[in-house]
């Protein structure tokens, strides 16, 4: 299946893995330590058994609620029923065959029973996420659609082939746990070439350093806005979920909208980089940001950062606005990315003392913390769209998994060096970003509500990652104008959202009250997608226009490669 292309009925499940994929960049104690730990008895299991023992009624009550449902279902007057739009038994076979039905019946009820003992068992923020998450995770592995004896899709893959899809399954399943990260292959390896299928933007490299090579993308109208877009990517993903199919490329469609696009690629660090930290990535942007002034001959940068490019973007701004350098920035858009961390979904949960002092002994001892990792924890926060569906279409019946570009692009992964995981984690436990002069940039005091510039930021409703209220909360911390958009989808499929999505819409406010729930409430939607409100928004902030320059770079920073570049390519 193409990048492009509509999915059909039997292979949407596709399409809500895509929905869920995400930037690995915030996983970073259970990536460490591995995701197995998380599945081991803690303290959060401790507080819940004694919550337990400490209200036997909740527990008798649910007890015998189940039993009597488990009963009905036994007889055959149950009316539990699974959600319409749950694809798992969407078979004719798990209502009609009665051995079936009931066993999705009981697999419903004491799923719902467990749920309902978490739920009522009044544990903190955090006891209540870990335990939720285990809680999904076990679930979604006991559904009978996973069962390769129940399951009707593996059945019916079995009469068809006469039996091929069980050596097609077991070979996969072999395949996918020799080496990490040891989940269901999500994509084909072969179903894109970055440069060929991906990354395919008219543009060149101008500038190469040790941490990141430069791209500038040629223009595609007769005049361009004056000040550049500078595009900054997060630092544990390849930069090309900017730039991926035509058609689905965000640095396609603002250069189609007359503005100069310019994108960091990073390097993919091994050992040899272990001290590579944020005030590493806050130089390497410093140093880019002049490079795309010279050759642009502007005295403003846009800046557009995306994930926990956009944490180290926003502390860049802030040494920016420290050191009396603030005037280079025109704009400050942050994407999906979240400064104010209290609470801030699964991946805050997981992080403590503890396992923080853990994974980054792991992360000191290795140089880095390996991409493969990340992506294996990640898979786990969403099993159901990101485990289960594959391992029924690989393993069961057999099929290569549809071909995705953000779910290639999901599963080409970096590494992130020893030093920036110590930082980001150092920087979450302490949630230093909003007690102004707690982190330092470049040897400046960050105070985010020093970035006096206006900023343009975005959240998806549905990501689960960086909750949109937590990614709302930025709209608090910083000194200037701020518009913020929350898109439909999810964490990354939020970010690329080109014109053509039919599905597409945002909701934006007038204000920005300090309770997201305010902002929810008097928000109004525009069909469509953010990115021509985003060009739109840019244009009135360009500084005028030219005309086009005839070719990329500069004397001082001439063409040394064509995009994608070299970077792009490490692995």
């Amino acid at each position: 299946m193409t990048a492009g292309s509509e999915p059909g009925a039997g292979e949407a499940w596709a399409e809500e893995a895509v929905e869920a994929a995400g930037g690995l960049d915030l996983l970073l104690s259970d990536a460490a330590l591995g995701v197995v730990r998380r599945f081991r008895p803690d303290s959060s299991m401790l507080r819940l058994a004694g919550r337990l023992i400490r209200h036997p009624e909740l527990v008798a009550g649910q007890a015998v609620q189940l039993g009597t449902e488990l009963g009905r279902i036994a007889a055959g007057r149950s009316e539990v029923e699974a959600d319409p739009r749950d694809r798992r038994f969407s078979e004719a076979a798990w209502k009609d065959n009665p051995f079936l039905r009931r066993s999705v019946q009981a697999y419903l009820a004491a799923g719902k029973s467990a749920e309902d003992l978490v739920a009522g068992a009044g544990l903190g923020w955090r006891d209540d996420t870990r335990m939720k998450f285990l809680l999904a995770n076990l679930i979604a592995a006991a559904a009978p659609s996973n069962n390769p004896l129940f399951s009707p899709a593996g059945w019916k893959a079995f009469i068809d082939t006469g039996g091929v899809n069980v050596v097609r399954g077991l070979r996969a399943l072999a395949s996918d746990l020799a080496i990490s990260p040891r989940v269901p292959s999500m994509v084909p390896p072969d179903a894109f070439e970055v440069g060929q299928d991906l990354a395919v933007t008219p543009g060149a490299v101008v500038h190469a350093a040790e941490q990141f090579e430069l791209i500038q993308y040629q223009a595609s109208t007769e005049t361009v806005h004056r000040h550049p877009l500078l595009i900054v990517p997060p630092m544990i993903n390849k930069y090309y979920i900017v730039d991926l199919a035509p058609g689905r490329s965000m640095v396609e469609y603002l250069t189609g909208q007359g503005h100069q696009v310019f994108v960091i690629s990073w390097r993919n660090p091994d050992a040899r980089h272990r001290d590579w930290n944020l005030d590493t990535y806050g130089g390497a942007l410093v140093q880019a940001m002049a490079v795309v002034r010279e050759i642009t001959r502007s005295a403003k940068v846009h800046v557009c950062a995306l994930c926990s490019g956009g944490i180290m973007a926003s502390m860049v701004a802030a040494h920016l606005a420290v050191t009396g350098q603030l005037d280079q920035l025109a704009s400050l858009c942050l994407g999906v990315a979240v400064l104010d961390q209290a609470q801030a979904g699964t991946a805050g949960a997981m992080i403590d003392e503890s396992t923080a002092a853990a994974a980054m002994a792991v992360s000191s001892a290795r140089g880095y913390l390996d991409g493969r990792a990340l992506a294996e924890v990640f898979a786990w926060l969403r099993p159901d769209d990101l485990i289960w569906n594959y391992w029924v279409n690989n393993y069961l019946q057999g099929k290569p998994p549809p071909a995705f570009d953000i779910l290639y692009w999901n599963a080409d992964v970096t590494r992130l060096p020893a030093g920036l995981h110590h930082d980001f984690i150092k920087l979450a436990l302490a949630n230093a970003l909003t007690k102004a002069d707690e982190a330092t940039m470049l040897g400046s005091p960050v105070d985010e509500s020093k970035i006096d510039v206006d900023a343009y930021v975005i959240a998806g409703i549905t990501d689960h990652l960086c909750p949109w209220q937590s990614c709302y909360r930025t709209t608090q911390m910083l000194g200037g104008q701020v518009k913020f958009v929350l898109s439909t989808s999810g964490h990354i499929a939020a970010m690329v959202n080109p014109p053509t999505n039919k599905k597409a819409s945002f909701q934006t406010a007038p204000a920005n009250p300090a309770d997201p729930r305010e902002f929810l409430a008097s928000a109004q939607t525009v069909p469509g997608s953010w990115w021509p409100d985003y060009s739109a928004w840019l244009a009135e902030r360009d500084g005028g226009e030219k005309k086009s320059p005839r070719t990329l770079g500069s004397k001082a920073h001439p063409v040394l490669t064509a995009a994608p570049g070299t970077y792009v390519h490490d692995r």
